[in-house]
Formats: C-alpha cells, sequence, structure tokens
C-alpha cells in the first residue's frame, strides 16, 4: 500500500511530466539534441540528478524533502531547447517554464509559494554555484555536476 505522502509525490512528478509546457518542451530538446554527441538531456539524467541529489541530502541531513528534490531535478534543464533556439541561458529558460508548471498544478497537490521559490532558486542556480547558496540550489548544482560521467564519455576529448 502506498503512503498518502508517496502518492502525493507521485501524482505530483506525473503533473509536471504530463503538464503540455514541459511536454513540448521536452519533444522539441529531443529533436534538438538528436544527432548531439555529448550527454543528452534525457530523463535519464534528470532521474540521475534526483537520485543522487536524494541520496546526498539523506547523508547530509539537510532535511530537503523528496517532492522539491524530484520537482527541481526534474525542471532544471527543460528550457534548454530556448537555449539552443533563442539564445537564453537555460538556466532562466527553465525557470521561466517551470514557474508556470508549478503554477498550475490543482491546489490539492501544489507547493507552497515558499517551495516553488526553493525550487525556481534551486533551478536558476544550478550552472554555477553561489557563494550564498540556499541548500535546494547547492544540492542540485552538486548532483547536476556528479552526474555526468565525463570521463568515460567517448566524446570528452572533444
Amino acid at each position: 500500500m502506498i503512503k498518502n505522502s508517496e502518492n502525493i509525490t507521485a501524482k505530483r512528478l506525473t503533473f509536471i511530466q504530463n503538464h503540455p509546457l514541459y511536454l513540448s518542451a521536452d519533444r522539441r530538446l529531443q529533436e534538438l539534441e538528436e544527432t548531439r554527441v555529448f550527454c543528452r538531456h534525457q530523463m535519464n539524467h534528470l532521474l540521475d540528478v534526483a537520485r543522487i541529489a536524494y541520496i546526498l541530502n539523506l547523508e547530509m541531513k539537510l532535511g530537503i524533502s523528496r517532492d522539491l528534490i524530484y520537482a527541481a531535478a526534474l525542471l532544471h534543464d527543460i528550457g534548454k531547447g530556448r537555449q539552443y533556439e533563442e539564445g537564453i541561458p537555460h538556466e532562466t529558460a527553465s525557470a521561466d517554464l517551470a514557474e508556470q508548471i508549478l503554477a498550475d498544478m490543482p491546489a490539492k497537490l501544489a507547493f507552497t509559494s515558499e517551495e516553488q521559490q526553493q525550487i525556481l532558486t534551486a533551478i536558476r542556480g544550478h550552472r554555477r554555484l553561489r557563494c550564498d547558496a540556499e541548500p535546494l540550489e547547492a544540492l542540485l548544482y552538486k548532483s547536476d555536476k556528479m552526474s555526468r560521467a565525463c570521463f568515460a564519455c567517448p566524446a570528452e576529448s572533444q
């Protein structure tokens, strides 16, 4: 039997993944990265980031909720296609898309406004670590970097 909190987590993540903006941005990103020789920004990367972040969260006893970690991880690269096509830094584009997706969540699933701000701050800060980074922001930054096995990449020399 699934506990209520696990059920809400699953529903929140399903909502994010099925949101029309998410689906559209993800579809376009997959098209744009189809011939990319470097790592792509596919679901396996997003889930690796989430899992690493959650493990680090537990190890460091940060107390950040699984929902916040997984939501931030699923949304952190969703604006990458806009970076390719419009030159908008993907952390900015991702935060813009994430803000709309989070705002569209039904009340029974919605994150609080404080939680939404934590997620958006983490997305905006996942590329460069600020000296005064918030806990989720620093966690997303670190786990995003740890998720890449560049040392074993055939394109590493490039």
